[in-house]
């Protein structure tokens, strides 16, 4: 499934982030939040690796439950000098 990939700053320099499927817009529920384009057109394949925390299988099962998909608590991914 392709998916478009949308992130968000949280504390700790950690970034949560969204994944649609492709072409879609980010669900009302979630549009509160301030999400910016991480990468569009991303192929979210079980065979892949996870895509910026997101693991293929996990992702599908929210995608398919609720129409997206977001990174949990435990797999926040820090950007910073701090990798």
């Amino acid at each position: 499934m392709k998916v478009d990939v949308y992130k968000r700053p949280d504390r700790g320099g950690r970034f949560s982030y969204l994944a649609v499927p492709e072409g879609r817009p980010i669900p009302e529920e979630a549009t509160n939040t301030d999400w910016e384009t991480a990468e569009h057109n991303i192929d979210l394949d079980e065979n892949n690796e996870p895509v910026h925390g997101l693991s293929a299988d996990d992702a599908l099962q929210q995608i398919s439950a609720k129409g997206y998909a977001i990174s949990s608590v435990n797999n926040k991914i820090r950007i910073g000098p701090n990798i």
